[in-house]
């Protein structure tokens, strides 16, 4: 690590506790961030040259609130900030805020942090993006990018976030037992959505967003730091961990698509498949199942074959129907389709999915998946017309462009799509 790069690592550390502490004190999304940023550049100016402080946490939130205090009460009797060259002499106001951030404060402030973001008046696109700016750090313009939209639209799409937060008079208050039990759901599908917008926009115009994936695994990591017995939180990093593991040999050299089943799984992961596996076990192990649980359990199913034929695809379709009945989808029922066609054949998968046609009329992978199983039984004619729409529908080039191998097969062509 370079002689600076751990007060990064330590800013991104201490974000989450300070932000949340922050936000405590001061009730306002805005005036919090700005205390935590004036406290990051007193880090910067203060720490390579006194050392790193006892808890870094406990210093920021202590600059950060000190600095917003003289901010908006200055020239009142309010105490300012000591000079750059003694601030890190602080030991007893340190310790005494140490003290202060006992388990239970800490998991309440990151808790909050977390619920304002994921607050059920806003749209998924905005809870993430709030997310992705005020818990994690990234600056709008990499928001913007990883949501593959201009700057100024996404400072506005955060902007609005942050009025409607306002508007809805979000309390600040320690959260109770029983809203944390009926929001931790809440900040777990917040959690995931942000994994997906970089797992599922892999060989799209920016190649690949893993470090959405990898900041949606932190977040993860950081949840079950403070649940450490929940299993379906245990249940979700196994699954981010087991899917992300594949990111290596989701792309060929050119960028595209390669189905699961053609993958060279020498290029995954196996340390993250290792904890994936252990984790999904352990959640297991509770009895108390979840969807995330099932969901990795599919993954480890997938992740435990060597060769995609030692894949077994009866145990993955009872584990789809186990979905099924506790998060009814038409989703779940297609991608049980997949195991029902591996299983017994594309007519009984094609059965399965014809009824979803009209609630998955807009969903690229219906069409793509009809038009395989059209294919398999013959009936060219038909597969090219879903083929068709899947390009229509199609969200990244990658996604296009493995359709159009599809057609080209019907058409023919030579070599293998994969």
């Amino acid at each position: 690590m370079s002689d600076l790069a751990w007060i990064e690592t330590a800013l991104t550390g201490s974000r989450p506790q300070a932000m949340g502490a922050l936000l405590r004190y001061f009730r306002d999304l805005d005036r919090a961030e700005e205390a935590f940023q004036e406290a990051c550049l007193r880090a910067l100016k203060t720490w390579p040259v006194n050392g790193p402080p006892r808890d870094p946490a406990a210093w920021l939130i202590f600059v950060g609130r000190n600095a917003a205090i003289d901010q908006v009460r200055r020239g009142s009797r309010t105490t300012g900030l000591p000079p750059d060259n003694v601030i890190s002499e602080l030991d007893d106001a340190e310790a005494d805020m140490v003290e202060r951030l006992d388990d239970s404060q800490y998991r309440d402030d990151i808790l909050r942090l977390m619920f304002i973001c994921c607050h059920p008046d806003l749209p998924a696109t905005q809870q993430v993006a709030l997310a992705l700016r005020i818990v994690s750090g990234l600056t709008v313009r990499e928001i913007a990018s990883a949501f593959l939209v201009n700057e100024k639209a996404m400072e506005q799409r955060i902007t609005r976030a942050k009025r409607r937060i306002t508007a809805a008079n979000v309390p600040f208050g320690a959260p109770g037992a029983a809203e944390r039990a009926e929001r931790l759901g809440a900040v777990g599908a917040m959690i995931y959505l942000i994994f997906n917008e970089g797992y599922s926009a892999s060989g799209g115009e920016a190649p690949v967003r893993e470090p959405l994936c990898e900041e949606a695994i932190r977040l993860a990591r950081l949840l079950l730091r403070l649940f450490p017995a929940e299993p379906e939180i245990m249940g979700l990093l196994a699954l981010m961990l087991l899917q992300h593991a594949r990111t290596p040999a989701r792309l060929d050299a050119d960028g595209n698509i390669v189905l699961l089943e053609d993958q060279n799984r020498a290029l995954w992961s196996n340390d993250k498949i290792a904890e994936g596996i252990a984790l999904a076990e352990k959640a297991m192990r509770h009895r108390v199942p979840g969807p995330y649980q099932v969901q990795a359990a599919i993954a480890a199913v997938h992740a435990r074959a060597a060769k995609a034929e030692d894949t077994d695809w009866s145990e993955i379709e009872l584990l789809y129907k186990a979905l099924e009945r506790m998060q009814p989808s038409p989703v779940v029922t297609l991608n049980r389709a997949v195991a029902v066609f591996k299983t017994d054949g594309a007519q009984p998968a094609l059965a399965l999915i014809e009824p979803l046609g009209e609630r998955l009329s807009s969903y690229f992978y219906f069409h793509g998946l009809r038009g395989a199983l059209l294919k398999e039984l013959g009936r060219d004619a038909e597969a090219r017309d879903s083929f068709d729409r899947a390009i229509a529908l199609a969200r990244t080039p990658a996604e296009a462009s493995h359709i159009r191998q599809q057609l080209d097969r019907l058409a023919g062509s030579t070599g293998r799509a994969r």
